[in-house]
């Protein structure tokens, strides 16, 4: 089998594939005998991704694996196919996310600390029921508070490839920039102080970001976050 034919193959799969395939997946395709090599693979990918340069859509690797998606420039066109509205978060939602991706593996107290509130049990169940975060452990201290981390899915929506993808920390002050470029803003008639009752803060500051988690003790048996190496 040649590079071409290959490329095409895996053009096709890659079209009619309901979520992202990774290389595992691909490589699975074939017989054992006669699979490409994952160095083959991976040139008949970047062929693909070149051959969509001056395309509306790109292919694209995400947590999860590759994917063909639309390009930035055409959302919004794409957009006009569903009267559904985007999905809108409030600002102690988006803290709760950026909290759990920065600092992972973290309790809900140490979200807390941070915050200077109290966290809603519904974010942290609308997160969990997105996919977004999961419990990955517990922390070795009285009552074992559960340890959160991102998942796959996080990855997925936010079009990344892993955690080292995610914006510094220096370009996240501003909470309502965050809401802006993931169209996620909220409603007009809903001030961030209307959000959660408990909610009298803005987010915290980059000091608060920047410092690292506790460190986890001996005892404790976590899943390993993702990290690029996943």
């Amino acid at each position: 089998m040649n590079t071409q034919e290959l490329k095409h193959i895996i053009e096709a799969v890659l079209f009619a594939a309901e979520s992202p395939l990774s290389m595992n997946q691909l490589t699975g395709l074939f017989q054992a005998d006669n699979a490409p090599e994952p160095s083959t693979i991976k040139q008949a990918l970047t062929m693909i991704q070149e051959d969509c340069a001056d395309r509306s859509i790109e292919l694209k690797e995400v947590g999860s694996g590759y994917r063909f998606q639309v390009k930035q420039d055409y959302a919004q066109w794409v957009a006009k196919l569903w009267e559904e509205r985007p999905a809108r978060y409030s600002r102690a939602t988006l803290e709760t996310l950026a909290l759990i991706a920065y600092r992972q593996p973290i309790t809900r107290g140490e979200i807390e600390d941070v915050r200077g509130v109290s966290v809603s049990s519904q974010i942290i169940k609308s997160l969990i029921e997105r996919d977004w975060i999961k419990v990955v452990g517990h922390r070795d201290v009285p009552g074992k508070p559960a340890l959160y981390a991102t998942t796959r899915e996080f990855l997925d929506y936010f079009n990344l490839k892993s955690l080292d993808e995610l914006p510094s920390l220096a370009e996240l002050r501003d909470i309502d920039a965050i809401n802006a470029e993931l169209e996620l803003v909220m409603p007009e008639d809903r001030q961030p102080a209307d959000v959660e009752a408990d909610d009298q803060t803005g987010i915290a500051g980059e000091d608060s970001f920047a410092t690292d988690s506790p460190e986890l003790t001996a005892t404790e048996e976590i899943d390993e976050p993702l990290s690029a190496e996943n």
